[in-house]
């Protein structure tokens, strides 16, 4: 005999693009995202019997989605993912529990004569805002932050010795070296009660995005940096302490190599060390790099 012990289901990839239109002044903002949502509760008898009425349609998911847009903010996303996430909570008695995934794409401003252009706009790099959040029936929101796919490299500052050495060693140490990662970065705000709580706190999620991007940002480039372990504890340490309303803040970070090419074999041209300008991106294999920090007094992953 078998049963079934996990389900959920839904929508995947909705392309959302969302205008909002200032009479004003005649400027126009926009947003476009892709959503997933995943629905979790009393719907075993979908799988084990072919009972289609518990079932949610993915696409009545998708529709929900644009209509909930049309009569919603969908900025900060943190904001717009609760929304959704409670309304199918609320809407369906079945349904205990929903998961929503928001991806931000990235459209910035374009400058045209000296000033902002009122309704054009253009993709500056494939970094992501990416927000989940969960709402549980009876059990709050929980909410978790990121930015993803953020490239960056700096030239010289970053170091690399004094690690561990045995028989299976043959990286060499380096005390200047290329720097180079795309940048994965997370953080889990505190679980909210019911919405009407992430509604209170809406600015806070623009404001925490905004700061965690550019703690990045200046830590990366201003780290006299000794490891990658070292500059993200210091990156996470700092978006704790400008985001009392989180609890943890985590890194992925793979590095992107760049190697000395030795070129002493062609009428001794020296491009190594002090003498090194031309090298080869490289593309795997590559260090991965991971870390969690909490809040003092949190249990430790």
């Amino acid at each position: 005999m078998s049963q079934l012990t996990h389900a959920r289901y839904g929508k995947d990839n909705i392309r959302l693009y969302k205008v909002h239109r200032d009479a004003a002044t005649g400027t126009q903002s926009v947003t476009e995202m892709t959503i997933c949502t995943l629905l979790e509760g009393d719907i075993e008898t979908s799988y084990t019997e072919a009972d289609n009425s518990v079932v949610v349609a993915t696409d009545t998911q998708k529709q929900t989605c644009y209509i909930l847009a049309k009569q919603n903010p969908v900025t900060p996303p943190e904001l717009f993912a609760a929304i959704i996430g409670n309304h199918f909570v609320e809407t369906y008695k079945h349904i205990h529990k929903a998961h929503v995934r928001i991806v931000t794409h990235r459209w910035t401003r374009l400058t045209v004569d000296g000033k902002p252009h009122p309704h054009s706009f253009f993709r500056d790099g494939e970094e992501i805002r990416v927000v989940e959040a969960v709402a549980r029936e009876g059990d709050g929101i929980s909410i978790h932050s990121g930015i993803d796919k953020l490239l960056v490299l700096k030239s010289t500052g970053s170091a690399f010795h004094g690690f561990n050495r045995d028989e299976y060693t043959q990286l060499p140490e380096t005390w200047d070296r290329i720097l180079s990662t795309e940048v994965e970065c997370g953080w889990q705000w505190k679980t909210f009660a019911r919405l009407q709580e992430v509604q209170a706190v809406g600015s806070r999620f623009d404001e925490a995005w905004e700061a965690a991007r550019q703690i990045t940002l200046d830590t990366f480039a201003k780290d006299s940096s000794p490891s990658v372990q070292n500059t993200m504890y210091k990156m996470c340490d700092q978006i704790l302490a400008a985001a009392p309303l989180v609890e943890s803040a985590s890194y992925s970070l793979p590095n992107k190599h760049y190697f000395e090419i030795d070129l002493s074999w062609h009428k001794g041209l020296k491009n190594t060390g002090k003498d090194a300008e031309v090298y080869a991106p490289q593309s795997n294999p590559n260090g991965l790099i991971q870390c969690t920090v909490t809040r003092k007094g949190k249990s430790k992953l």
